[in-house]
C-alpha cells in the first residue's frame, strides 16, 4: 500500500471493518535552493527569539550566533547537514590550536542549535531535504575541558597600596585632571567593593543611596547574570573606604564634567565627550581599562599588562576575606550566584598560610605548657 495511505477502522452498523484512509499531510516536491536559503534564515531568527525568550542576555545570544556563523562559513552548507566526521575535521583540525574556551563555546553553541532544530524543525527539515536531524557532537568528539575562568592571582595589599598612592600623587600634576581622577576612582572602587568594569560604566549618580545602611549603598542595576541570563541587580554596601572615595569624586571632580547633578540618568563616571543636548556622555570600558593599564605601568611596573579590572575584583575578594568577611557576605558584595564562584576569587597569600600555621603552633605550645604546670 502506498505510504500516502494508512489503514484505519470504519464503523459499519454494529460491526467493525477495515477501510483505507487518505493521509491528510501535504505532499511537496524537494525544496529549491532559494527556499532552503530563506528557510535557513528563518530558522536562525527563530533560534535567536527562542534564546531571548529563555532570558539569555543579548551578549550571550550574539556570542552563540557568532559561533554558528563561523562554523557555517567553514562548512559552506546549512549546519543541519553537518555530521560527526565534519565535526571531527572542524574541531580536530581547524580549531586544533585554538584556546579551550573557544572550542568549548563553539561546541556548546552547535549542540544547543541542533537541540533547537530537533525540537522545532525536525519534521519540516526531513520533508524538505530528506535528512534526519542528528547532532554531530557526540561523546567521542566532544571537546574536553572546562570553561572556568583562568586563575588570576592578584597583587598583594602593599603592592596595590603603592599603585594608588603613586596614582593619587599623579593627580596634582597630570595634564587632564578630571579624566585621570575618574579612572582612579573607578579602579579604586573595583579594588574596594569588587565592581566589574561594565558595571562601573553603567552606574548613574542616582544609584548612590547615601541613606541606606551604615555607610550608604551602591545600586548596581546592570550586574552580570548567571549562565548568560539578563542583568542581575544588587545593592553593594560602601564598605572598605568606598564611601570616602565616592564623596571625594562627586564633591571635587564630577562637576568638572557636568554641572547638573540632578539630571535624570546623569552618569556616575562621565566621558569627556558631550551628548547632543550638551550634557556629558557615559565613559566606556576602554577608557577605564586604559587608565588602569597606564597607571600600573607607571606605578607598579612589575604588573604592567597583568593588572586588569577583573584582577582588582579578585584582589577585593581576597582582601575582604583576609579582613574577616565570610564567604556568604563576599558573595553578596560581588554579586555571584554560586558560592563556589566566590571561592575561586579568594586567594590567600603564602605568608598568610605560614603565619596562621605558626600562630596555631604557638597556641598549642601555650596549652601544653598550661597542662604541665
Amino acid at each position: 500500500m502506498s505510504d500516502q495511505f494508512t489503514t484505519g477502522l470504519k464503523v459499519r452498523g454494529l460491526g467493525l471493518a477495515l477501510a483505507v484512509v487518505r493521509d491528510l499531510r501535504d505532499v511537496r516536491p524537494p525544496a529549491t535552493a532559494e527556499e532552503l536559503e530563506q528557510f535557513e534564515t528563518d530558522v536562525l531568527a527563530g533560534f535567536v527569539l527562542a534564546r531571548a525568550s529563555a532570558g539569555l542576555a543579548d551578549g550571550t545570544i550574539r556570542g552563540d550566533v557568532g559561533h554558528l556563523e563561523q562554523m557555517r562559513s567553514w562548512f559552506g552548507r546549512p549546519l543541519w547537514e553537518m555530521e560527526p566526521p565534519d565535526a571531527d575535521a572542524y574541531f580536530g583540525k581547524v580549531l586544533r590550536a585554538s584556546p579551550s574556551g573557544t572550542r568549548l563555546g563553539r561546541s556548546q553553541a552547535l549542540t544547543t542549535y541542533f537541540l533547537f532544530l530537533e525540537l522545532r524543525h525536525k519534521v519540516e527539515i526531513h520533508r524538505m531535504t530528506g535528512r534526519v536531524i542528528e547532532c554531530p557532537i557526540d561523546e567521542m568528539n566532544r571537546p574536553r575541558g572546562s570553561k572556568d575562568a583562568a586563575l588570576r592571582i592578584p597583587p598583594s595589599g602593599p603592592e596595590v597600596k603603592t599603585l594608588f598612592t603613586g596614582w593619587g600623587g599623579e593627580l596634582a600634576t597630570c595634564r587632564k585632571f578630571a579624566p585621570t581622577a575618574r579612572n582612579y576612582t573607578a579602579s579604586k572602587l573595583m579594588s574596594q567593593v569588587g565592581l566589574r568594569v561594565s558595571e562601573a560604566c553603567k552606574l548613574d549618580l542616582a544609584d548612590i543611596k547615601w541613606d541606606l545602611g551604615r555607610f550608604g549603598k551602591l545600586h548596581v542595576r546592570h550586574g552580570k547574570g548567571a549562565r548568560g541570563s539578563g542583568p542581575r541587580e544588587r545593592m553593594v554596601p560602601l564598605i572598605n573606604g568606598a564611601d570616602r572615595t565616592l564623596r571625594w569624586f562627586i564633591e571635587d571632580v564630577w562637576g568638572q564634567f557636568d554641572d547638573d547633578h540632578a539630571r535624570p540618568g546623569a552618569p556616575l563616571f562621565p566621558s569627556e565627550r558631550r551628548c547632543a543636548d550638551g550634557s556629558s556622555g557615559r565613559v566606556g570600558d576602554d577608557a577605564l581599562r586604559g587608565g588602569l593599564k597606564a597607571a600600573a605601568m607607571a606605578h607598579l611596573p612589575g604588573w604592567g599588562d597583568k593588572l586588569t579590572p577583573h584582577v582588582l575584583r579578585h584582589f577585593c575578594a581576597s582582601e575582604l576575606y583576609l579582613g574577616g568577611l565570610d564567604l556568604i557576605a563576599i558573595q553578596e558584595v560581588l554579586g555571584h550566584s554560586w558560592i563556589a564562584t566566590t571561592m575561586r576569587y579568594v586567594h590567600v597569600q603564602q605568608t598568610r598560610v605560614e603565619d596562621a600555621w605558626v600562630a596555631g603552633q604557638q597556641r598549642a605550645a601555650k596549652r601544653l605548657e598550661g597542662l604541665l604546670r
